[in-house]
């Protein structure tokens, strides 16, 4: 599932290509069908996201809620657009630009109140400007959830995916299994810190980086990382191999259903 840079990035995106203009709206696979058909003659006025939530403004109140899940894809392009296969369940296209969105789990046409609404389900996002960070402390500290689990849990921080929880945790030396209510005010001010820093980072380069650079292949005269993810990183998917810092293997296990890595010496705190 796409972190929050990846949906942020998206906004941009679509601003950039179609906010100002009139897009033909179509929906080749039918599913959207009768939305795409209200909002086709309507300007693009603005994009939004909060969290893993992009958002398409239309008009003055129309809002089309997108949320890729697990396997939505969006795909940009120039004019001529190709003929659209049946996959695709939103097309917009200018005489300039096409943009598709394939398998998201959500695609609908939401109003200004139901927007909200959804904003005020989501906790505060380190890329929005909005954003609250004493909000999710608030719930962090109450919680004997651990930290790992709550740094994923979109209610007390939108945006943090499997890989900045396990990356931020351990930049910060922070054991992934110790307890909310056990994590520290200066503590969650470093790592909101942190993550605000990575994550416009990653909606600049598209990817995920997060070793220092003191850390990266070049300086360290090892082997860049190859991996379908990407990205220059010290625990995500390397169990069992050797923690850039100290050696130690870097270990997984599930945690609220997702693969957690850490390494077990360098996060002691």
């Amino acid at each position: 599932m796409p972190e929050g840079h990846t949906i942020h990035r998206l906004a941009a995106d679509y601003r950039a290509r179609f906010a100002g203009t009139t897009p033909r709206v179509t929906s080749p696979q039918g599913k959207f069908s009768d939305a795409a058909a209200l909002l086709d003659g309507l300007p693009l006025t603005r994009t939004d996201a909060h969290g893993k939530h992009l958002f398409l403004g239309f008009g003055e109140e129309a809002w089309v809620h997108i949320h890729l899940g697990l396997f939505g894809k969006v795909g940009f392009g120039d004019a001529p657009a190709p003929p659209p296969t049946d996959t695709v369940r939103l097309r917009l296209r200018t005489d300039t630009s096409h943009v598709d969105l394939r398998g998201p789990t959500t695609c609908a046409l939401v109003t200004e109140a139901e927007k909200t609404a959804i904003h005020q389900r989501l906790g505060p996002d380190p890329l929005r400007e909005d954003a609250d960070p004493r909000e999710a402390f608030r719930r962090i500290s109450r919680s004997r959830t651990t930290v790992a689990a709550l740094l994923m849990d979109q209610k007390v921080i939108a945006g943090v995916g499997n890989v900045y929880r396990a990356e931020v945790l351990f930049r910060h030396g922070i054991d992934p299994y110790r307890a909310g209510r056990d994590l520290t005010g200066a503590e969650w001010d470093a790592v909101w810190a942190d993550l605000v820093v990575l994550m416009r980072e990653g909606v600049r380069t598209n990817r995920i980086d997060t070793v220092r650079p003191e850390h990266t292949p070049e300086a360290m005269g090892r082997p860049p990382r190859v991996d379908d993810h990407g990205g220059e990183v010290y625990v995500y998917r390397r169990a069992n191999r050797p923690c850039h810092l100290c050696g130690d293997g870097i270990r997984t296990a599930d945690l609220a259903a997702r693969n957690l890595f850490w390494c077990p010496t360098c996060q002691s705190r």
